[in-house]
């Protein structure tokens, strides 16, 4: 109905044109004192040619109006799958659409080839800064010093870092390193929590931990940086209290802390990308990207990934591992 009140009003001009002309001829009769049937019948037939040709018309357009909403469906559109042109203005409306394809296909072009160079920049920088991280590590360990620890803990810090910009060019990348099969979660667990004893030390905060002995099917690289992160954020914002990893049945993994907690109007927004709220703002430290790669990374291992928080009372994240299979990205 629409594309009918839309061909209407394009002939509108038309038909008002024919409407002055009968209207013409017949004051023009009238004032002769000629026979008006002389005027009304050669009008009729004229009405009813017109009205074939109308109908003709109108099927034209809606057969050329479902052809384009097929090709703006479509995923892709070529230049030469456009219509062929029956008018001027249409001529001149297609080589407008070519030159627009010819460009947009050059910017992308241009586009992908920066993102390309970019991410091969960084996933280069990522690797090459690792041989100095080591390397300070390695000096560090043979001290032991109150210094050479926070020193360990910064540097540990930076690691983190450094495989947080791993990981966002990874799930970015169109392939992927995946190796599903079944994990002893308590494997996974405790080379996380290791990583960061120091900062248990350093910061005098209880660690409560019992094996959770369970078999879970998922890739152990990516949970492990999953539990990583939530480790990490757990600790970065609680300043006194302990840190509880423990598992509820039948296969869900919490890690709770007596931290600062997330304010209510935040909640929904934590696994947005850059996204840092109220406790970013006073944490500068704060990226915004952990918790979006942590919800990407157990989308694909056919986890689920939840939170539960309020100010002052602390923060549970609850990673669900008997979800459905993985789905890849």
């Amino acid at each position: 109905m629409t594309l009918l009140k839309k061909y209407l009003g394009g002939k509108l001009t038309l038909i008002a044109v024919l409407l002055c002309f009968a209207l013409l001829f017949t004051v023009s009769f009238a004032l002769y004192g000629l026979p008006l049937g002389a005027v009304l019948y050669p009008a009729a037939l004229c009405l009813l040619l017109g009205t074939f040709v109308f109908i003709f018309g109108y099927i034209r357009v809606l057969r050329r109006h479902r052809e384009l909403e097929h090709m703006k469906n479509s995923v892709s559109l070529l230049p030469d799958e456009l219509p062929a042109a029956r008018s001027v203005e249409e001529d001149d409306y297609r080589d407008i659409a070519v030159r627009l394809c010819a460009q947009l296909r050059e910017e992308q072009r241009r586009s992908s080839a920066e993102a390309e160079a970019m991410k091969e920049y960084y996933t280069v920088w990522a690797h090459q800064i690792k041989t100095p991280i080591a390397s300070m590590r390695l000096r560090l360990q043979n001290e032991d010093s109150e210094l050479s620890r926070n020193m360990l803990s910064g540097l540990g810090r930076i690691e983190q870092y450094v495989e947080m910009v791993l990981t966002y060019l990874r799930l970015e990348g169109s392939g992927s390193d995946y190796l599903i099969r079944e994990y002893d979660l308590d494997g996974i667990i405790r080379p996380s929590l290791r990583k960061f004893a120091g900062d248990f030390i350093s910061r005098r905060l209880k660690l409560d931990y019992s094996p959770v002995s369970l078999s879970v099917l998922t890739d152990a690289k990516w949970l492990a940086f999953v539990i990583e992160q939530l480790l990490s954020n757990a600790l970065k914002y609680t300043h006194s209290g302990s840190v509880s990893v423990y598992l509820e049945a039948p296969a869900t993994l919490c890690i709770r802390d007596t931290g600062i907690g997330i304010a209510p109007e935040d909640l929904p927004r934590i696994f947005e990308m850059s996204f840092t709220g109220a406790s970013g703002r006073t944490d500068m430290r704060s990226s915004g990207i952990g918790l979006y790669l942590c919800r990407r990374i157990c989308r694909n291992l056919g986890h689920t990934i939840s939170v539960e928080s309020a100010p002052g009372e602390g923060t549970l994240v609850r990673l669900g591992l008997d979800a459905d299979r993985p789905e890849f990205e």
